[in-house]
């Protein structure tokens, strides 16, 4: 017999899954982005997981990060590099390559930052704002209606 509440579609298998295990004393929370898994902490986006069969040079973990930090991070993490798939320019997101020979012991030391809570990794999204609605601007033309 069909679940009631079931919408019909199987459920997308969670990548890497032991990065939510490792996190799971600060209750982090996910949300589909980009067609994979965003993991936050609080209201902190920490990392995204990226498992896709096409195109699997960015497939990983990805860490939310700023430029500024990038070089302290290649420290601890050697195989750490800019996500391919977001073009040519640098951008604060970096990946721990799923394809690295570290890579799950590299997933789990970025686990172990975030849970120490390494002001390296996390960032608060941009608040979703709805634009406010302005009054029709009058052109010097228009006439104004009579009070």
């Amino acid at each position: 017999m069909p679940d009631p509440l079931s919408s019909g579609k199987p459920r997308k298998k969670v990548p890497y899954e032991f990065v939510l295990d490792a996190l799971a004393g600060l209750s982090p929370w996910t949300r589909p982005m980009f067609g994979c898994l965003a993991v936050y902490v609080g209201d902190k986006i920490v990392l995204i997981l990226r498992e896709k069969p096409g195109s699997s040079s960015d497939n990983g973990v990805w860490l939310a990060t700023t430029v500024e930090h990038h070089a302290s991070l290649k420290r601890d993490f050697p195989n750490m590099r800019s996500i391919e798939v977001l073009g040519k320019e640098v951008t604060g997101w970096q990946v721990l390559p799923a394809n690295a020979p570290d890579f799950e012991e590299a997933a789990m030391r970025a686990c172990e930052l975030v849970i120490g809570g390494d002001p390296r990794i996390g960032k608060i999204p941009n608040s979703r704002r709805t634009p406010s609605v302005k009054p029709p601007r009058m052109s010097p033309t228009s006439k104004r209606p009579k009070a």
